[in-house]
């Protein structure tokens, strides 16, 4: 029976992935595993379930109707999991979760290490990566969001503070250009700075701040350099290649050793809105709720500007 439900799971798994090499990296199982699994299945039920080309695969008729039903009895399955769990005092089980790289493996990895240490039988997969992930189709428990979310019947979200941000330079660098003393002076000083940029999604994305009233306006920039890595921008900054607008977690330590000036106070300051976001379901089990719990009492004070 082991068998025959780990069929059913890697024949869902190379539908849902698109391809049988991402279902065996999500599986942890060679390309050759799933492809051995999907034909021990096939030849079980005596139905192909998949047309198959050196470039594409597509379900059958029979395999569409077969993924629905299976994909409901894995639900349930789940579901009941979910319901014995909730009834635990111990978290116990595995988690697989996603989050920004640098975010994550700043701010983040301390409290599940925390957590790991707490609970013995609770087990963490955790991705760190800036790409958005699709929770259902990647089958990821939990996931951390920054920025405005989209609407969603199927998801659930916990807020879990802000991404508060500010303006640094490197000493060197304001030792050949002037030091804007507010958003004001920065405004009117535009031209005559340099700027280093988080690029992501195929382009620069303008720098936000709040106006007076609270209302966001986008403050366009021409980067001397970009890159879509955080953590190479803050050491572009420290270099003294520009100004560079950065979460003040992030520039906290540069700041504190004097290699980041903190360039001016904003009478309304701006932040990303980060939350917990995890697939909606009737109950929830214990080992998410300890994670969630664990991230809305301690990250939102490592965000606290500093």
């Amino acid at each position: 029976m082991s068998e025959r439900l780990q069929g059913i799971e890697t024949f869902v798994a190379a539908v849902e992935a698109g391809s049988f090499s991402l279902a065996a990296e999500r599986q942890r199982l060679t390309r050759s595993a799933v492809g051995k699994a999907i034909a021990r299945l096939e030849h079980r039920l005596g139905t192909r379930l998949f047309h198959r080309t050196t470039r594409s695969q597509r379900l059958t008729d029979d395999g569409q109707l077969y993924y629905e039903r299976c994909r409901r009895v894995l639900a349930e399955l789940e579901e009941a999991d979910a319901a014995l769990e909730a009834g635990r005092s111990e978290p116990v089980g595995r988690l697989r979760l996603s989050m920004p790289e640098l975010l994550g493996r700043r701010c983040v990895a301390p409290l599940l290490l925390e957590l790991g240490r707490e609970h013995a039988g609770l087990s963490l997969e955790v991705s760190f990566n800036d790409r958005r992930v699709d929770l259902l189709e990647e089958r990821i428990d939990l996931a951390l969001r920054v920025g405005p979310l989209a609407d969603s019947a199927l998801l659930a979200a916990r807020p879990l503070g802000r991404q508060w941000m500010g303006v640094y330079a490197a000493p060197s660098y304001l030792a050949r250009q002037p030091q804007p003393s507010s958003l004001d002076e920065l405004l009117a000083q535009r031209a005559r700075h340099s700027y280093i940029a988080y690029a992501r999604d195929g382009g620069v994305k303008p720098w936000l701040f709040n106006d007076a009233s609270g209302r966001a306006f986008d403050f366009e920039i021409a980067t001397r350099f970009a890159c879509d890595s955080l953590e190479v921008v803050a050491d572009a900054g420290v270099a003294g290649l520009g100004l560079v607008r950065l979460p003040t977690w992030l520039a906290a330590q540069s700041r504190a050793n004097g290699t980041l000036v903190h360039l001016f106070d904003e009478a309304q300051p701006y932040g990303y809105e980060l939350n917990a976001v995890w697939p909606q379901a009737r109950l929830m089990p214990l080992r998410l709720r300890v994670v969630i719990d664990r991230l809305v009492q301690r990250l939102p004070g490592l965000l606290e500007p500093r």
